[in-house]
Parts: structure tokens; sequence; C-alpha cells
């Protein structure tokens, strides 16, 4: 669960912060209204397992509907399925980070009052619990919360622009802190055999045959501050044998923020050899050894194509993004399946391990 970033604008006062433990709850049974008119979610927790029911009511045509979602907190595996339909099968996927912990808001609500962000605004009952009113408001934005402040749960958070009508956030119906039936945790037979997708650093150290902690994926920003001189490395996954011959192509000059993106241009021959144009992408002709190229210094983010040249093939152009390690650092372009039908494409930088430093040429 989120809240908007609407409190951030908030500017009041500092007030004493009631006192809230600092541990929350892993046990409990919270039912919440969600979005969707007459729709709603019921999390049933019981330490690093967590059941959430999604309650969809009929819309015209469509029948109700509930969709179960079990999930591994320690594993970030999440299993799927709808009990009404047996045709559906139980689908099984990974998650990180906010999962739709009824708790996740606490922080962000109590840091603001700490601040002075959100004052007290009287008591109010809400789900058979007694909740404090907080509430904050500036030219750019106005919000209230309800607090239970023994358990420290938001109750219900209503934001929006002033004068303009409030957006109920988060809206809590019923809570009971009582261990969930554990029957309510086992997966049911249509899940049973399904395994989940693997994890980043599961395929990384796949890719690589090493320690996942010692590399970053390079299509995720934002860029680092400090500048590096990035050495390129084309090979395949699992062996790590670098490719011959390839061709690299680069626009270091390339502008997330331009209303006009550049089109770029590929011609491709039946050796699978291209040629680029389009923007400022040009080709990198010199320096080209055993799969290794030096790209210089290169900003926080720009566009590169590599091709690994070999008949019914082609690259593409992917957004890199800038990490710097070292002075030198090197970016790994890995080649899954290569030559296969399912051939795909990663690219990492390496923070340290033995692939850290640029090979000697």
């Amino acid at each position: 669960m989120s809240i908007p970033r609407i409190v951030a604008c908030l500017s009041l006062l500092a007030v004493p912060l009631l006192a809230i433990s600092q541990t929350p709850p892993t046990s409990y049974t919270i039912t919440e209204n969600t979005g969707t008119p007459g729709g709603t979610s019921v999390i049933d927790r019981s330490g690093s397992k967590a059941l959430v029911i999604y309650n969809l009511p009929a819309q015209g045509s469509t029948p109700a509907s509930r969709t179960y979602s079990l999930k591994d907190l320690g594993s970030g595996t999440d299993y799927s399925w709808n009990p009404d339909d047996k045709n559906v099968p139980c689908s099984v996927g990974t998650f990180s980070g906010d999962w739709g912990d009824p708790f996740a808001a606490t922080s962000d609500v109590t840091d603001s009052i700490r601040k002075g962000e959100l004052k007290p605004a009287g008591t109010d009952t809400v789900a058979g619990i007694a909740a404090q009113i907080y509430a904050g408001s500036t030219p750019d934005a106005s919000e209230k919360v309800w607090l239970d402040a023994k358990d420290g749960l938001v109750l219900r958070l209503e934001a929006g622009a002033p004068g303009a009508a409030m957006q109920r956030w988060v809206d809590i119906t019923k809570v009971s802190f009582a261990a969930p039936d554990p029957n309510l945790f086992i997966l049911p037979a249509a899940c049973a055999g399904q395994k989940p997708p693997p994890t980043a650093k599961q395929v990384i150290a796949d890719e690589t045959g090493d320690n996942p902690d010692n590399y970053v994926s390079a299509f995720y920003g934002p860029g680092s501050k400090d500048s590096c001189n990035v050495v390129l490395r084309v090979v395949k996954a699992k062996t790590m044998t670098p490719l011959m011959p390839i061709q690299v192509a680069i626009d270091t000059q390339y502008d997330q923020n331009d209303p006009n993106p550049p089109h770029y241009n590929f011609g491709v021959a039946d050796s699978g050899k291209e040629t680029f144009s389009g923007g400022h992408l040009h080709e990198i002709t010199t320096g080209i050894h055993d799969g290794t190229v030096s790209l210089g210094t290169v900003p926080p983010y720009f566009t590169m194509v590599v091709n690994a040249i070999h008949p019914g093939h082609s690259g593409g152009p992917g957004l890199i993004y800038r990490q710097c390690f070292a002075p030198t650092t090197v970016l790994l372009f890995i080649y899954r399946n290569f030559g296969q039908p399912d051939e795909s494409v990663d690219a990492l930088w390496v923070k340290s391990g033995k692939y850290a430093a640029p090979p000697a040429h």
C-alpha cells in the first residue's frame, strides 16, 4: 500500500508524536475497500505468509469474482488463482518491495506528524477502533488521516487539491489481530507443481556462473553521477567466452527529454551485418578485439546497439545507464542461447569479482 506523495507538500508547525509501536504486527486479518466501487480486499497474514483475497462485484453482464493471492514474503513468491473458475490455472510469479501491507503507510504518516506536516484534528472511531485524526493543508495540497495510535495502523486516508473533493486512498473497514486459520495458507491442488520464474539474481548467476552481487543491470537508471571509462565485453552466457565478429554502435547525445527523439534506421545483410543511421548513432569501427571494445567516457545514459554478426540475426537499440565502480568499469553484453530461436541479451555492469578487470590485450 502506498500513500500519495501529496504528504511531502505539507508544511505545518511541529507537534508531539503519539507513542506508536516501532514493530508492526505480523498476524492479522484486515479488510479494506478498494478503488473499484464495491470492491474489497481481505488480507490474512501469519508471519512470512500473507493471503490477499480480492473481491469484485458484478458489473453489467460480468459476474462477481474472487482472486486469491498467496504471498511468501520471505522468498518473494506469489501464487494466484480464482477458486470459482476451475478452468483458470494457478499462476506463479515473484515480487519485491511493497506487496500491499496495510502497515506500509504508517511510517510515511508518522514521519509527517513528527515533522509537523500533519496536526491533531480530533478523534473518531473507524472499524470499531479509536482513531486520532491528523490533517494538514498548504496552497498545493490537503490531507486527512485517521490513525490507530495503539497499533500504528492508518485506518483511513483522504487527500486532494485544496478546494477540490478529497479522494480516499485508504479505507479499512474491519480489523482483527487474532491469528488467522493456518489452513488459509495451504496452496490448492491447482498450484501443485507450479514453479516461480527465476529471480533477477538467479538469472544473473545462471548467465555468469558467478555471484550475482558482483553485477548491476545496465537497463535501469538513474545513471551514476561519477564518471569512468567503459570497456564493453560481448560474451556468451554461461561460458562467458567472447563473441566475434561483432558490431557496436553508440549515440552518446541521446536526450530523454527531447520532444522529438531521433529515429534510427537499420539495414541488415544476409550475413547479419548491419548499417546504422539516424540521430547521432555511429558505429565504432576500430579497437574491437576478441569481443572487447573501449567505449571511452560515456554520459549518464546513452543508446547502444550490439550486433554479434550471424545470419538471420540483427541487433536493436537499447538505453544503457552508466554505473561506475572503478576508473575503468567493465560492461558485459551477454547473449543467452546464442544462435537459437530463443536468443536474447542482457547487459550488466561489473562491480567486483573475476570479470571486473578489463582483459589485457
